[in-house]
């Protein structure tokens, strides 16, 4: 294992991985309720799509472990499982049969792409200042999740967000939670976010937020079957195919490299010219989890910014995501004791994660206003626009366009140009 994984070169441990695999787990296993609650709004059965998604995520993980050896998880991708349900099916009126097509023809795209190194490539054109800025902007969205998880912060229909109420059981937990994680980590606790999880669900019992009502601890898999290859081949030249499947695409395409640049950052396991290490394998993980989570019945599978979690425990190699993929597996028939987890017990550690991804931002060049606005914009459109990817296209569309109007256009290749205008055309469609 120590040489598989490369644990000594990597300065890590497997108790350190173990830690941070299971914390990583622990702060994306939400998705193993969420997207059964988000799908089903289609129709689909949701005891199918907790078994799709738990397995679409083993999947990926593995791939990601065994082949890229990167210490990232995967599962079906918040917002893209929203588009799939309430813009696709309840908004177009397509059946989900139409939209898992179009997630299997995408994840099919991917493969191919990544297999040219197309979209390695597009990473590799990333200017430096925004791929710093990428990671700083995954911060603010990852801590702004954690804060919504936990109602610190609350909708609001005139000013969209607002303070949530600091009376609610749920509101003091995350406090509480927060501070336990910060003292711990504060002297150096091995496994500081892993434990204040653990702390603040216990303590969250007695407050009646950690939820008991009909545990037990073991469960049956639900069956696959109502959603198992339910593809639909009657429309796939159609129009409307081309739309949601260029949406998936897209989407998918910058969320992915967002999150890989932001954490592999944060990591500190990016090469000297900036790349990521086994890029293309990566890659490989999410089309192929994508592709196979289709047919096992869910939307688009992609990597998880919580990954930054286990990260922050020491996650370096692949043994992280090899637990994290291992705790999927055991959810799928243990699914009560993961999912009794509240928001509310692991949004203290995405905070903090938040906190910990701030750091490059002493890096970015704030002299130049054509590197610094991008940089910005990049940064704050994450959070606001509640995805990492338009927050990318904010940043390469002002870049290129900045550096075009200062006569600094040398300094942009004509790729740049070429996914820079790829990105204004998807703002039309």
């Amino acid at each position: 294992m120590n040489k598989f994984f490369q644990l000594e070169k990597n300065n890590t441990t497997v108790r350190t991985e173990v830690l941070a695999g299971i914390t990583t787990f622990l702060t994306m296993a939400y998705i193993l309720a969420v997207n059964p609650a988000t799908l089903s709004a289609t129709g689909m059965p949701a005891p199918a799509l907790f078994t799709a998604t738990a397995l679409a995520a083993v999947v990926a993980t593995l791939v990601m472990a065994l082949w890229a050896k990167l210490p990232f998880a995967l599962a079906p991708g918040m917002g893209l499982n929203a588009f799939f349900a309430f813009t696709v099916v309840l908004g177009m009126g397509k059946s989900w049969q139409f939209a898992l097509t179009a997630v299997f023809l995408e994840g099919i795209i991917f493969l191919i792409l990544t297999a040219f190194n197309i979209r390695e490539a597009i990473i590799s054109l990333i200017p430096s200042n925004i791929k710093k800025a990428i990671s700083v902007g995954i911060g603010l969205f990852i801590a702004f999740i954690g804060m919504q998880n936990a109602g610190i912060i609350s909708d609001n229909s005139a000013v969209l967000v607002e303070l949530g109420d600091f009376s609610s059981a749920a509101v003091l937990l995350a406090v509480l939670g927060l501070i336990i994680s910060s003292v711990l980590l504060a002297f150096k606790v091995k496994g500081a976010l892993l434990w204040g999880i653990i702390a603040s669900t216990v303590v969250g019992i007695p407050l009646g937020v950690t939820n008991l009502e009909g545990f037990t601890l073991f469960r049956r898999p639900p069956s696959l079957e109502p959603i198992l290859f339910q593809f639909e081949w009657t429309e796939i030249l159609s129009l409307e195919m081309l739309l949601v499947l260029f949406t998936f695409l897209f989407v998918d395409m910058f969320d992915t490299v967002g999150t890989l640049i932001g954490v592999s950052t944060k990591a500190q396991i990016l090469e000297k010219d900036g790349k990521i290490p086994r890029a293309k394998q990566a890659l490989f993980a999410d089309a192929i989890g994508t592709t196979v989570g289709a047919i096992f019945g869910t939307s688009t599978v992609t990597t998880y910014v919580e990954s930054a979690s286990g990260i922050e425990e020491g996650g370096r190699t692949g043994l992280t995501a090899l637990v994290t993929a291992g705790l999927f597996a055991l959810a799928l028939f243990f699914s009560p004791l993961f999912l009794m987890v509240p928001g509310a017990a692991t949004a203290p550690a995405l905070i903090l994660v938040g906190v910990f991804m701030m750091s490059p931002v002493k890096d970015i060049d704030f002299q130049d206003i054509t590197e610094s606005l991008p940089a910005f914009l990049t940064i704050i459109m994450m959070p606001l626009a509640y995805s990492i990817a338009e927050g990318i296209v904010f940043g390469i569309i002002s870049y290129v366009i900045l550096k075009t109007l200062t006569g600094k256009f040398r300094e942009v290749s004509v790729a740049t140009y070429i996914v820079a205008a790829v990105m204004l055309i998807k703002f039309f469609i």
